[in-house]
């Protein structure tokens, strides 16, 4: 058996075998978190056309300037031009168009006054205010010029995002299919909440990875579909294995130590499975699996809740973002300085839950408590993962380190680990 991997050398072998999704168009509505595959070019001027960026009169700045409420400049209103109308004609010395926002300048206009420096007349409008002259219109093209590449492959759709198509009448963007993965666990120990006599009794255990998982993996952009729970049989375990066979991705859980009911890599062997690696050097998780079970890549994490969405997070969610085409796979990692001591064996790399907090010195981390793989809580109130590298058994109250925040919404390229 190869020696165990470093937790950065297996999320880049990870990578290295996931393949991104082929693109397909979708009702712009459900584009929302996928990634662009193609440049979006923009076929007209946004907005079109010059127009008035508020509610008042349109004008020329030599006809308004020196405006007072003392002294102010009678103007014809030879027009009126709502939003969704065009100008009947142009604007010359001392003439206006009632405007309103949205509607298009006329030619020989260059200002809009605001209707509040106005005394609001019909036939005739008198101008108090001479601030606005020259300004409160936005020209064609500002915002995207006709021509110009207005969103790039590669670009993850927010809302923002899914204005900007709609104002270029992009109705069905065409994205990375978002994976299909295939969330199965194993054991004879647990059952799933339809069976609650069971759990609370205190017979069997609550199979949470699975309700854990299933989140993670929508959270992440995947669509998530939950095969159940295998026995610990083979024969159990292959009809399992068998039926995630139409997923893009296939996550397990438990069943890869080396305990005698631990089957899941004889049945994998006997699906023809191309091993990649069986154990880390890291801790919580060191029992993670990779390989392509006939064609399909799989990543088998530990049975452990801590584990497995410790394991999660190095590992599937950087798996499923590349595999919808998002270019920075990663979350960063940010400096933090410990506001505690941290004392750890064995000589394993450590990706402890923690909370970062701004401190006076900057970003600041404590540990959220006992650190068992057990203790599930551990993770509702950690915002973090302090990272500790393998072989620093001792480190100090005010060390710096490195943290992977849980929630930042920035990314890279790389493992930060």
């Amino acid at each position: 058996m190869t020696a165990p991997l470093s937790a950065r050398d297996a999320a880049l072998r990870i990578l290295a075998d996931i393949r991104r999704q082929p693109p397909l168009r979708v009702p712009l509505d459900d584009a929302l978190g996928g990634i662009l595959a193609e440049d979006v070019t923009s076929p007209l001027d946004i907005p079109a056309w010059t127009n008035s960026a508020m509610d008042g009169y349109a004008t020329r700045a030599a006809d308004v300037r020196g405006a007072s409420a003392e002294r102010p400049v009678r103007l014809s209103v030879v027009e009126t031009i709502p939003a969704g109308a065009f100008p009947a004609r142009a604007i010359g010395p001392a003439e206006c168009a009632r405007i309103f926002t949205g509607a298009p300048l006329p030619d020989g206009a260059d200002t809009v006054v605001r209707q509040e420096d106005t005394d609001g007349g019909t036939d005739v409008v008198m101008i108090l205010n001479d601030r606005d002259a020259g300004v409160n219109f936005r020209r064609a093209g500002e915002d995207i010029r006709r021509g110009a590449v207005a969103l790039t492959a590669g670009t993850p759709l927010g809302p923002a995002h899914l204005g900007v198509l709609a104002s270029l009448a992009v109705a069905h963007p065409l994205v990375h299919r978002r994976p299909g993965v295939a969330i199965l666990g194993s054991g004879d120990e647990i059952v799933d909440v339809d069976q609650p006599d069971e759990i609370l009794s205190g017979r069997k255990t609550a199979s949470s990875n699975t309700h854990t998982l299933l989140a993670l993996v929508r959270e992440a952009g995947g669509r998530p579909a939950n095969i159940g729970i295998a026995r610990d049989t083979r024969e159990s375990l292959r009809e399992h294995f068998v039926r995630a066979a139409d997923a893009d991705l296939i996550v397990s859980t438990a069943g890869i130590s080396v305990g005698e009911h631990d089957h899941v890599r004889a049945v994998l062997d006997d699906l023809g499975t191309e091993h990649r690696f069986w154990k880390l050097r890291m801790r919580p998780g060191a029992p993670v699996g990779f390989g392509i079970v006939r064609g399909v890549p799989w990543i088998g994490l530990p049975g452990n809740p801590v584990s497995t969405m410790v394991t999660f997070e190095l590992f599937v969610r950087p798996a499923i973002r590349a595999m919808m085409g998002h270019p920075l796979p990663f979350r960063r990692a940010v400096p933090v300085r410990l506001a505690e001591p941290v004392t750890l064996r064995p000589r394993l790399q450590h990706f402890l839950r923690a909370v970062v907090t701004e401190g006076a010195e900057g970003a600041e981390v404590r540990l959220t408590g006992p650190q068992g793989s057990g203790i599930l809580t551990s993770m509702v109130k950690a915002n973090a993962l302090l990272i500790i590298p393998e072989g620093q058994f001792e480190t100090p109250a005010g060390a710096r380190a490195l943290a992977i925040l849980l929630d930042d919404p920035r990314h890279q390229a790389d493992p930060p680990f």
